[in-house]
């Protein structure tokens, strides 16, 4: 088995470039048959409920809802902070699929003792 990635997220669309290049890793880290999280924060908390990874960020850019859906069927996961999402008094019900609330703890549970290639944007 692939070892695990990492990605870890702070920004929304207010940098959509980031986001595409945060997701663009992920989808292919996940494509490629290794167990995938994208860890959301800040303001990337808002990316995990439905309706808002909208868009694409320039002129030859994969859309966020075509990366978004290739990494949801690879198998690639969306840890998303509580305490982020609930400064920003979001609805946990508005999550997409492969989205659950979940911060530092259940990611290092998540990550456990193997080796983990991680990225952060």
């Amino acid at each position: 088995m692939a070892g695990k990635a990492v990605i870890s997220l702070t920004t929304g669309l207010e940098d959509p470039e980031k986001v595409t290049v945060a997701f663009l890793v992920a989808t292919a880290a996940a494509e490629e048959g290794r167990p995938t999280l994208v860890f959301l924060t800040k303001e990337a908390v808002r990316l995990a409920t439905r309706g808002v990874a909208v868009g694409q960020a320039c002129d030859g850019c994969p859309s966020l809802p075509s990366l978004v859906d290739r990494y949801r069927a690879a198998g690639g996961r969306m840890l998303v902070c509580p305490i982020c999402f609930d400064a920003r008094r979001l609805d946990a019900a508005g999550l997409i699929e492969n989205a659950e609330l979940g911060g530092t703890v259940p990611m290092w549970r998540w990550i456990g003792d193997a080796p983990a290639t991680t990225f952060s944007y």
